[in-house]
């Protein structure tokens, strides 16, 4: 091989490690009920409100952390908790009440989601997502006990 050839080489295998890499860190995540629990106990979510959390989440994005929905107003609601783009974040740059780029909720790494997630409850209570009013409010919240 010669020098041209490996230079070549070695600078495909840089680059495919990095968008490998960049995937790997970027890939949305599908939770399970159970894993969904334990992450969001991992982010300080409080025991008490776990079943709540779990049906908000559930009703909302279906556990994806990549769900995207548009609404009639313009606005867009991002990830596991459908965090709205019209007070909560700004697109493409950062900004809104939780100071963020609402693509940020679209990884797998749900930190910036879950301060922001509590930011909403604090203000709101769990009226701020309609998934939690219309599926969740007074009626049987999952079971979370076992997990």
């Amino acid at each position: 091989m010669n020098l041209k050839n490996f230079c070549i080489t070695r600078y495909l295998v840089v680059l495919l490690l990095l968008i490998f890499n960049f995937l790997a860190k970027n890939q949305a995540k599908m939770f399970t009920r159970c894993q969904l629990a334990k992450e969001l106990l991992r982010h300080d979510f409080p025991r008490s409100y776990l079943s709540n959390w779990v049906c908000l989440v559930e009703n909302e994005s279906g556990r994806s952390t990549s769900k995207v929905t548009q609404l009639p107003n313009q606005s867009v609601s991002y990830g596991l908790f459908q965090i709205n783009s019209k007070n909560w974040c700004r697109k493409g740059r950062k900004g809104g009440i939780c100071n963020i780029k609402c693509e940020d909720f679209l990884s797998d790494e749900i930190s910036d989601d879950s301060r922001c997630a509590m930011q909403i409850f604090n203000r709101h209570g769990f009226q701020a997502w309609p998934g939690w009013v219309n599926k969740c409010r007074g009626r049987a919240l999952p079971d979370v006990s076992r997990c």
